[in-house]
């Protein structure tokens, strides 16, 4: 496959807490006013679009996916639009709940859904841990997509996992929050965030994107934080293309435009692409392992 270059749209929308059809009808008005514009590819919501990040109501409020009316809106607004589209709700599947994405086709067919799997310990007791990773198939070939802490450098082995499945990019639902007193200032936010997404990118060849949500947090654990955008995204180099605006009322819409590149390598042959680009984990390890038998023991 060749190089391709796709349009990508940053949602960095207000998601008010526990207002479900307010929260899709204005997801809705954003995108069209960015359709308007400048039509991208790809449409990347933030996480838990519908209700809030870690809202106490979660379990009341939640619908299932599919079926339930927002994931409705999000397959009916993607195909209005005719986009690929990645968003972030509240899922309730029987008496479970969990902190679900959902990955749209153009014509507005669920292609995938993921479960968050690094769920934060303040919130463990609310969200179920997910179970499955996806790579999905669009016309720009494999997307892998993810949840904001699946990213965390101490979790890197699900980006890692993503890249070898074929990803050209990840798409990541986010919600970046901090105390009210926190001084940006002072200390930039982002570190946390910046570091396996420059590492991933700079390894693969794969842009690695997350969007986060603004507005305040008014139920759960985490009421009275901010959510502050500060949207990330980093090209296949491994360099910061594009950075929205820090704040609680930093809603912002973006129109990035990046290059998809071939996997660097397929299999087995991972490990040696790896060690070229400087890696230095215990992957490179496997590439000249000792061959084993078809009993699972290995020759000496």
């Amino acid at each position: 496959m060749e190089n391709q270059r796709v349009r990508v749209a940053m949602m960095q929308m207000l998601v008010r807490t526990n207002a479900a059809s307010e929260n899709m009808a204005h997801a809705e008005e954003l995108l069209a006013a960015v359709c308007a514009e400048n039509k991208p590819d790809f449409v990347l919501f933030p996480e838990t679009g519908d209700l809030g990040w870690a809202t106490q109501e979660a379990y009341e409020l939640s619908e299932p996916v599919p079926g339930g009316s927002v994931c409705e809106a999000w397959r009916r607004i993607s195909q209005k639009y005719g986009v690929y589209l990645v968003a972030g709700l509240t899922e309730r599947a029987g008496d479970k709940v969990y902190n679900c994405a959902v990955f749209f086709s153009p014509e507005g067919e669920l292609l995938a859904r993921h479960r968050k799997i690094n769920v934060l310990q303040d919130v463990e007791g609310m969200y179920e841990i997910g179970d499955q990773l996806h790579v999905v198939e669009t016309k720009f070939g494999r997307v892998g997509f993810d949840i904001c802490a699946d990213n965390f450098i101490s979790n890197a082995v699900l980006l890692h996992s993503m890249a070898r499945m074929g990803a050209r990019m990840i798409l990541s639902p986010s919600a970046w929050a901090v105390t009210p007193d926190f001084d940006n200032e002072r200390t930039p936010y982002g570190s946390i965030w910046t570091e396996p997404y420059q590492e991933i990118s700079r390894l693969y060849r794969m842009p690695v994107i997350g969007v986060s949500n603004v507005g305040k947090l008014s139920s759960g654990a985490w009421a009275g934080h901010h959510a502050i955008g500060c949207s990330l995204a980093y090209d296949g180099s491994g360099r910061l293309a594009a950075k929205l605006p820090f704040g609680p009322e930093a809603e912002t819409t973006y129109v990035l435009e990046l290059e998809l590149t071939d996997p660097i390598a397929r299999g087995t042959d991972f490990p040696d692409a790896l060690m070229a680009r400087g890696y230095m984990g215990q992957a490179e390890q496997t590439s000249h392992a000792p061959k084993g038998h078809g009993d699972g023991s290995v020759k000496p």
